[in-house]
């Protein structure tokens, strides 16, 4: 009885919701970035627009962009969906987070790697763990118009 209750109470607290979102973004981002380095992109560079792409920021460039979608889609309809805003306002808002996003993770990515040779498909996952907690009240805020004041 007890858990049922505590269940209960997770599945309407907005925070919990947004974990679960982020998470299953997180994976296929992950997922993603794990396939694309060891099977897909098998070259260490890439030319792309006439510049040289480690085929680790390439990886990262394609499986974030498949993560955001994700997350996009479940934020909107299962952890924000009480915001009134329009949905093309909402995606626009939220890419844009992602794209500050990306470059934030693309430099906490290469300096995991290039200063302490960390392999990178961990690199990935400790660039995206430390700038989540910043992501939800921006997307709160900024990306779905909602106030603060109501986090649950």
């Amino acid at each position: 009885m007890v858990e049922r209750i505590l269940e209960h109470k997770l599945v309407k607290n907005q925070v919990f919701r947004f974990v679960l979102s982020a998470g299953m973004g997180f994976l296929v981002d992950i997922s993603a970035f794990y396939l694309f380095y060891h099977n897909l992109l098998v070259q260490h560079t890439y030319q792309v627009f006439s510049y040289t792409v480690r085929n680790s920021t390439l990886s990262l460039a394609i499986s974030f962009f498949m993560g955001v979608v994700v997350n996009f889609l479940i934020t909107k309809f299962l952890v924000f969906n009480e915001s009134q805003s329009k949905s093309s306002k909402q995606f626009i808002r939220f890419a844009l987070v992602a794209f500050i996003g990306f470059f934030a993770n693309l430099a906490v990515v290469k300096f995991l790697i290039q200063t302490f040779g960390i392999y990178p498909p961990v690199a990935r996952i400790m660039a995206a763990l430390s700038l989540f907690f910043a992501s939800y009240f921006i997307h709160k805020m900024f990306s779905f118009s909602l106030s603060l004041r109501h986090a649950s």
